[in-house]
């Protein structure tokens, strides 16, 4: 089972990496506490149903996933350009 102190401390984790680009969440129906709070549990729960020596290849696998993801949804937003300096492809 998932404690609240559990959730609570990845979402705490989760917003420090929150620096670089923040989310206007004026615009959205959902506020920044519920969202952390809904992502956060849901990923314990799911990373609780693994066996232990699976749970850092989903990790991994999984933050790649995100992270392209995000690239790009970047290049979308920015233009392919902006984003792209100073990476080598």
């Amino acid at each position: 089972m998932i404690t609240q102190e559990q959730v609570d401390w990845l979402v705490d984790l989760a917003r420090e990496c929150d620096t670089a680009d923040p989310i206007d969440w004026g615009t959205l129906k959902i506020t920044e506490d519920q969202a952390y709070q809904m992502m956060a549990s849901n990923l314990l729960d799911q990373m609780a149903a693994l066996d232990e020596d699976q749970r850092l290849h989903i990790s991994l696998a999984t933050t790649t996933k995100l992270l392209v993801e995000n690239f790009v949804l970047n290049l979308k937003l920015k233009g392919a350009e902006g984003v792209l300096k100073g990476y080598k492809l």
